[in-house]
This record gives C-alpha cells, structure tokens and sequence, in this order.
C-alpha cells in the first residue's frame, strides 16, 4: 500500500515537473519570438500544413468539378522577406464529370454485375498529386510587424491525376487490374501557380498562419493510349490545359534560432 502511495506521489512529481518545463520552455520561446519578430525581419526555416478549396476550369472541368488540395510544405523566409519553399499537395474529390465511362460493361438496367450475379457498388473519385518549388516575397509594411504583410508566390512543378474507381465490397474483376488502366484517364504534365494573400507571424505563440487566392495551370497530357470505354475513339494527345483558382489557407511553424545570449549565471 505504500509502495503504491509512494509510485503515485513520484509520478504525480514528475508530471509536475514536466508541465513546469512545457510552461518554461513556452514562455522562453515567447519571449524570444517577441523580441525578434515584432521588430526586425528574420530569417527562419518553416514547415507546415495547408488546405484548398477549388474550383476547376478548362480541360480539368470536362473531368472533375470541385477539387480539395492538403498539402504539406519546407521553406526558408530570408531576413530580407523572400520566400523559398516546396510543397507537395494531394488532390482529392468526389466530383466526377464522366459521362458514360464505365457504359460499355453494364447491362441493360445501367448496372455493373460483380462475381456473385449481384449489380456492384461502384464508386468514382479524383485523386491527383502536384509537387512544386515556389518563389515569393512578404511586403513588409503591410502587416503589424515587418515579418508579416501582404505575400505574393510564384511557383512551378509537376501535376498527375486520374480517375479512381472503387468497387466496394464487391469484385468486379471488369475494372480491376490492368482493365482500370482504360478508364482511369491517367494525365500528367507540368504545372505553374500563383498566389496572393496575407501572411501573418505573431510576435509570440505558434499562431502563424497565411490565407489568400490560389490559382494554378496544367499543361498536362493523357497517358493512356487506349480508353476501354470508346475503343475506336482516338486518344488526344495534345497538351491540355488544366486550370484550378479558389482559396487557401496555411499553418507554418517558424524555427526560430536561439540568440547567444551576452549574460551567464555560474
């Protein structure tokens, strides 16, 4: 019974010490990213998350309609407030504008028929990937400190995206295997984007975060050579153009470099 009592008090104590420690190191870290941030412009690596809502247009908005992009992101923000940074985004939606694709293996009631004579559940979705190296730079009196304000980004990269298409819980051995190859309408291709918006670092605490206007170009080209759903149509291949604008909004973390400090305790 009092061993027991004694583990507790020992592990209640080291809870205590470690949340002092968190409370410590937060504050110090605060302090630190006042000092710096509200008054000069710094140079700092950063990574982060982000999220975008858009919409379609060209060549992509005969295939998809609306598209959501969640990306991850590694930067480097100079201490004369250009940007450089890749991003890697992955696009995902269940909107799918293509109209008859799977019309050539489905029966007179509009049903794809799976291993066990029952019509399957076939479910349609994009899903697409861009990587892409991106230039910017923050207008530093725009903002309420010099590290944040209006920031304007150019990028380029590579695009790739298609047609996934799920049988659930059903085999439908007629879209599996190399049969999806022929309705999955592989495309890919290089990519510019643009974007504008509002970066904003605070001078303390880890609520850095930046939102604004996306847009972005495919010049892409189809991959198949054969879609299973119009065989005697011949494939394009001329460049596409893919276009996508709408709204994104980011969280980076800043990894602040501790200053040396010009005092010592013995």
């Amino acid at each position: 019974m009092n061993l027991k009592k004694n583990i507790n008090i020992i592990s209640s104590k080291s809870t205590l010490r470690i949340v002092i420690c968190a409370v410590l190191l937060l504050s110090s870290s605060k302090v630190l990213s006042q000092r710096v941030v509200e008054d000069d412009i710094i140079a700092t690596p950063y990574v982060g998350i982000q999220y975008g809502a858009n919409m379609t247009d060209g060549d992509l908005a005969d295939r998809f309609g609306f598209a959501n992009h969640l990306g991850i992101l590694a930067g480097y923000k100079t201490d004369l407030n250009w940007v450089f940074a890749v991003d890697a985004n992955f696009m995902f939606s269940q909107n799918v504008r293509e109209p008859g694709l799977l019309s050539n293996i489905m029966d007179s009631q509009g049903t794809i028929t799976n291993t066990s004579g029952s019509p399957a559940d076939i479910l349609l979705f994009l899903r697409g990937l861009s990587v892409n190296g991106i230039f910017g730079f923050i207008f530093p009196n725009t903002g309420h400190n010099p590290n944040s304000g209006v920031m304007f980004e150019l990028g380029a990269g590579y695009l790739w995206h298609r047609i996934r298409i799920e049988s659930q819980e059903d085999e439908a051995p007629q879209i599996e295997g190399d049969y999806l190859q022929g309705y999955d309408r592989l495309t890919s291709g290089l990519n510019t984007s643009q974007f504008i918006g509002y970066n904003f670092m605070a001078n303390g605490g880890v609520f850095n975060f930046y939102t604004g206007l996306y847009f972005q170009q495919g010049y892409t080209y189809n991959r198949r050579e054969i879609f299973w759903d119009r065989p005697d149509y011949q494939v394009p291949t001329d460049r596409r153009l893919d276009l996508q604008f709408g709204l994104r909004f980011g969280w980076m973390i800043p990894i602040y470099k501790r200053q040396v400090k010009d005092f010592y305790y013995n």
